[in-house]
């Protein structure tokens, strides 16, 4: 199937402050029960040597990846990629048997007591009543945004040559 527009997130771990905001929303929106399942996480990374350490923070969640690896491994074909580009799962295909986990280089398939795989879906009820998913809705420093690829592209370019910029001028 020809995708028409890819829809995707963009994330700036620069301006992330681990407030889990987008972790909590996507949680209440979907119903999902605090202790169980996360399909956006907040993981933290540290480098570095005491006394030059680095914290840098990252939300992670299905990417909707182009060439989405786990939709090539499925046995039972429940993952699939809508013509705007959002990868879904049907759950009445799915048979909990975990190969997209496997092949998920992000680690977004979840199961939950029923064993089946959930993940991600840029929260579909939102986008075809025009509004954005919640996790990039609720995110306080704008680390989180959302949009079609061209959209984030464009913008990664800005801030790119924004940032160039500003390093460039004497201070």
């Amino acid at each position: 199937m020809a995708v028409k527009q890819q829809y995707g997130f963009y994330f700036d771990s620069a301006r992330c402050i681990q407030c889990k905001s987008c972790e909590v929303a996507c949680k209440q929106w979907k119903g999902i029960k605090a202790g169980t399942i996360k399909l956006r996480r907040v993981e933290e990374v540290i480098t570095g040597v005491f006394p030059n350490v680095t914290r840098r923070f990252f939300s992670i969640a299905c990417q909707h990846c182009v060439q989405a690896p786990c939709i090539a491994v499925c046995p039972t074909k429940a993952i699939l990629k809508r013509q705007d580009g959002i990868v879904i799962v049907v759950k009445d295909k799915c048979s909990g048997c975990r190969v997209c986990l496997e092949a998920c280089p992000f680690s977004a398939p979840q199961f939950g007591e029923d064993g089946l795989m959930q993940k991600c879906d840029m929260c579909l009820d939102r986008i075809e009543n025009g509004k954005i998913p919640m996790c990039a809705a609720t995110c306080p420093t704008q680390a989180l945004r959302w949009g079609t690829l061209e959209e984030l592209s464009e913008f990664a370019i800005k801030k790119a040559a924004k940032n160039l910029v500003h390093k460039q001028e004497p201070k």
